[in-house]
């Protein structure tokens, strides 16, 4: 098949949303797919006022017609909500083109967080933009149960996975010269991410923050016992999963948490609260505690033979998840009715 994938989400950002789409498109490339990614860096842009490192084009509906004719999809997956997505889902409105969405990023809660517009009014707009997709792919049940609640139609599962070559609990070693035992939380260093409830718990040996992120020099200052370590590549930041003892993850507003599948491929027991990502990557299996309590759960966490972390991440892999999202998509076939009608309206 031949796949237009739009996303507002690409590289050089480093988060799960562009892990997933690489490494589905890696997958898609060994099957023999071509995928043809449109993305930011086409057009102009500018940064995000309040996630820099997301740029924002414009003048994307301008071109937009020409790239997509010019490719001839069998298939139009649109990512993310953003400028690119708008213009493509504008498009295909417009052309009676059928395609598919993708709930990544729970941007309703992390406004409100910055105080910027109320969850109601940001989960209304979202669930005009998913409305008219033929499938709206979520990473899991926990989501796909809580969206469907908010009136979102056509959920369908697209699952994660985690590269059990590169997260490895053979990658341990000293790379971390610190008391033990040593606390690691690894992401964005935002506001959404609940960091604070982390680095404020009484915890034993030493607390270590790998990400990069606006809240980084407030929370260096706030509390200055803990490591920050800035971000890593995959290499180092492999080896500083695999070096650990317990992964710490604070959010209670991720749709998936891809970080936790890395930490349990390389071995590291996960401590997390009992909320959707947390549910849904560790569960009952064993690999991680789930607490209200987030002290008590990295207490807990500490107790965790290793091998189970590894054994329960080795379920999800990212062949899986490509071929999921080959069953979800939904190739040309059939005109949208009255697409013009509908795109006057979107």
């Amino acid at each position: 098949m031949k796949i237009l994938l739009a996303t507002d989400a690409w590289t050089p950002q480093v988060n799960g949303v562009v892990r997933t789409l690489s490494q589905v498109i890696r997958e898609l490339g060994a099957m023999g797919h071509r995928v043809n990614t449109v993305q930011p860096g086409l057009f102009r842009s500018i940064p995000c006022p309040f996630y820099p490192e997301v740029r924002l084009a414009f003048g994307v509906r301008r071109r937009i017609g020409n790239i997509i004719e010019a490719f001839a999809p069998d298939a139009i997956h649109i990512a993310t909500e953003g400028p690119v997505g708008l213009a493509v889902r504008h498009w295909c409105l417009a052309h009676g083109y059928e395609f598919t969405t993708a709930f990544h990023t729970r941007f309703p809660e992390y406004l409100a967080e910055r105080r910027l517009a109320p969850p109601g009014l940001t989960y209304a707009l979202l669930r005009r933009f998913h409305a008219r997709a033929s499938r709206v792919m979520v990473p899991s049940a926990s989501v796909r149960g809580e969206l469907s609640a908010r009136g979102f139609v056509n959920l369908v599962a697209w699952g994660r996975g985690v590269d059990p070559d590169l997260f490895n609990p053979a990658r341990r070693g000293d790379l971390l010269d610190l008391p033990r035992p040593i606390f690691l939380s690894v992401g964005r260093v935002a506001p959404e991410k609940n960091l604070p409830a982390f680095l404020s718990l009484d915890l034993p040996g030493s607390k270590v923050v790998v990400g990069a992120g606006p809240q980084l020099a407030a929370l260096r200052e706030q509390f200055p016992q803990t490591h920050f370590l800035g971000r890593r590549a995959n290499g180092e930041l492999a080896s500083l999963y695999a070096s650990a003892d317990v992964f710490v993850f604070p959010s209670r507003t991720d749709t998936f948490g891809l970080v936790m599948l890395e930490a349990l491929a390389s071995g590291l027991p996960v401590a997390a609260y009992p909320v959707a990502g947390p549910l849904d990557v560790v569960g009952e299996s064993g690999a991680g505690a789930l607490d209200q309590d987030l002290r008590r759960a990295a207490m807990a966490a500490l107790a965790i033979p290793r091998e189970y972390c590894r054994a329960h991440a080795l379920k999800f892999t990212w062949r899986a998840s490509a071929t999921q999202f080959l069953q979800n998509l939904q190739p040309h076939g059939r005109a949208i009715a009255e697409p013009q009608r509908s795109a006057r309206r979107a």
